[in-house]
């Protein structure tokens, strides 16, 4: 280990870390990628992903270069609409309540449509987001919320398809190696301490990309920085991001930047374990409670579940799960939205409750007042205002009236069985606070000056997201920074 030398050291080996390496090989960089995890959990939270990614695109035209697999049929029945990229770039402002980092939202917006064509280029194959981001209403789909494709094969395949390319290129992977600490002196990085396979040594090159996540899977860390209470949540998905990153580049003068109390939280199946399960992948996550109504432990509804397409509230909700009784909640459904349940609904591996009244669906959901939940539910039904017609595709307008908390779209009656009730929680998959970077993917110290030989890239760079998120734009940062910092790495780097 001493004495091997590479241009560009990349720590970690998820869809930023490899965009990464993949960038910097592509510019004539000898690079070595440290992987935590061992090879069979490699790939950080992306192998945990569905594979949804947020870019920008002026029409079908557009997509059809990314995805030409798709039938002229295909085509002819849905409408894809458009996302430019100064759309992208409102809905991150807007979302984050104009807290975002607009240099960096202005990168990750206007250079998303090139790097998804790049990562076409080395391999990764898209799909339209069938299903989930779209449904078929008259014989038409329409696709709504920004968000077109995903990766084929999700996050697997994403990291399969990466992985593969990265060897194409002559990189070296070595697995079960956790970086340690950075070694840096006055003049900047010059690698990491690594300890691989129970040995400890020195790796020494001319620039260290951290790519290592978050710092979702510490729960020390969690509770210090999200707050009390967030120990208890599930984490979605790898069990390795515990800030090894963030703390190595603190460490060496870095300045924290970003959200450090917020996070990425979904509704998560109650049942799920600790962390994410690779056999299960995404399928412990509860999406479609747009169609229906989520209730407490005390039988009260909480969250306006129709404020947004669900791909831009979602991420949120899992904090408002988090804050109830017992960390616990039950998304109601009856069989008039059953056919728009989400796959994750129809999984074995699910925490639910399936009856043919409300009063039995009420008295069989564990751990809830069930007399109230009955009452919330006639009283929402109540509420229900007809006039507008319901359109899953649309922000149709259909809410109720004189709630506490109303549904402003979306809003059916309950009252067609059979019902189904499923139980969840708090699903953490990354946390907003990191690292401050420049365009370059380079991080600043403490005087916001560039560290020389160090960038960062994925969810370890803070400054992004603050409180919210929208569906998709993780893995398109993580590929948009992970291809500039390899770029700039090796552009500074003198070749070995």
């Amino acid at each position: 280990m001493d004495s091997d030398r590479f241009d560009v050291i990349v720590v970690g080996a998820g869809n930023a870390a490899l965009c990464a390496a993949l960038a910097a090989a592509e510019a004539g960089a000898r690079v070595v990628v440290l992987e935590r995890a061992p090879e069979k959990e490699s790939g950080g939270n992306t192998r945990f992903t569905a594979g949804a990614i947020r870019f920008a695109y002026d029409g079908v035209d557009d997509l059809l270069k990314l995805m030409p697999d798709m039938s002229p049929g295909e085509v002819a029945q849905t409408d894809f609409g458009t996302y430019p990229a100064e759309q992208y770039f409102d809905d991150l402002a807007q979302i984050t309540n104009y807290r975002t980092d607009p240099d960096l939202a202005h990168l990750l917006a206007f250079r998303s449509r090139e790097t998804v064509q790049w990562m076409a280029s080395n391999g990764v194959r898209f799909m339209p987001s069938w299903g989930r981001q779209a449904f078929e209403v008259d014989g038409r789909f329409k696709f709504w919320g920004g968000l077109a494709a995903e990766t084929v094969g999700g996050g697997p395949g994403l990291i399969e398809a990466l992985a593969s390319a990265a060897e194409a290129h002559g990189i070296t992977t070595w697995y079960d190696a956790r970086a340690l600490a950075l070694l840096h002196d006055d003049d900047g990085v010059h690698g990491v301490r690594v300890r691989r396979s129970g040995h400890s040594g020195q790796l020494r090159a001319g620039s260290v990309i951290l790519a290592a996540g978050g710092f979702q899977a510490n729960a020390e860390w969690r509770t210090r920085y999200l707050g009390p209470g967030w120990d208890l949540a599930k984490v979605r998905g790898t069990r390795f991001n515990t800030g090894d990153g963030i703390r190595m580049a603190l460490e060496a003068d870095a300045i924290p930047y970003g959200n450090w109390s917020g996070s990425h939280a979904v509704a998560w199946d109650r049942n799920a374990p600790e962390f994410g399960d690779l056999a299960v992948g995404d399928g412990f996550q509860k999406h479609s409670y747009p169609f229906g109504i989520v209730i407490n432990t005390r039988g009260r509804r909480f969250l306006d579940e129709g404020a947004d397409f669900r791909n831009y509230t979602y991420a949120r909700y899992g904090r408002e799960i988090l804050a109830q009784p017992d960390q616990l909640a039950w998304q109601v459904f009856d069989a008039k939205v059953d056919h728009l349940l989400r796959d994750e609904y129809r999984i074995r591996e699910t925490t639910k409750v399936v009856a043919g009244s409300l009063e039995e669906l009420c008295a069989h959901m564990e751990d809830v007042d069930g007399e109230a939940a009955l009452a919330t539910i006639h009283e929402f039904n109540a509420a229900v205002q007809s006039g507008e017609p319901f359109n899953p595709n649309i922000l149709d307008g259909r809410r109720t009236s004189g709630l506490a908390i109303d549904k402003t779209n979306w809003a059916n009656t309950i009252d067609t069985p059979p019902f189904k009730a499923f139980a969840v929680t708090c699903g953490l998959t990354f946390t907003f606070g990191g690292l401050r970077i420049d365009a370059n993917a380079q991080v600043l110290d403490t005087d916001l000056a560039p560290i020389p030989g160090l960038y960062a890239a994925g969810e370890l760079v803070g400054g992004l997201f603050y409180g919210n998120y929208p569906g998709g734009a993780g893995l398109m940062a993580g590929s948009v920074f992970g291809r500039i910092a390899g770029t700039s790495a090796a552009d500074t780097t003198p070749p070995t």
